[in-house]
């Protein structure tokens, strides 16, 4: 457990930029229709949010109003694009993205807390 912290620890930058990217990738890419994956939309929402601000909030959680405000900010710009690009922006969505921002940021903050960085 600890080595797999310290590596998110270590590439939290890179880390970042991949699962914003494909987060506003796999958002904004046209489709015919959603793909039939087990759950909820708003719980893959949810998910990828959290997974989204981890890495950041375990490395920089003095930053938190921060990133949650700018990953917000991302969440909602991607919700309005969305009608323009054959996909369905809702409100509900963003909800969801705030959620597993809350979440996500709350994991990371007991994570820094029981383990943590050396």
């Amino acid at each position: 457990m600890n080595l797999l912290l310290q590596l998110i620890r270590n590439y939290w930058v890179l880390l970042s930029v991949i699962l914003a990217s494909l987060i506003t990738f796999l958002s904004l890419t046209p489709m015919e229709q959603l793909p039939s994956v087990p759950g909820s939309d708003k719980t893959h929402h949810f998910i990828a949010y959290s997974a989204l601000v981890f890495p950041l909030m375990l490395k920089k959680p003095n930053y938190w109003i921060v990133v949650v405000l700018l990953f917000t900010l991302l969440s909602g710009t991607i919700e309005l694009i969305q009608p323009y690009q054959n996909r369905y922006g809702e409100w509900m969505d963003l909800f969801a993205n705030i959620g597993g921002l809350t979440c996500g940021s709350v994991f990371a903050y007991l994570v820094n807390r029981a383990c943590p960085a050396q």
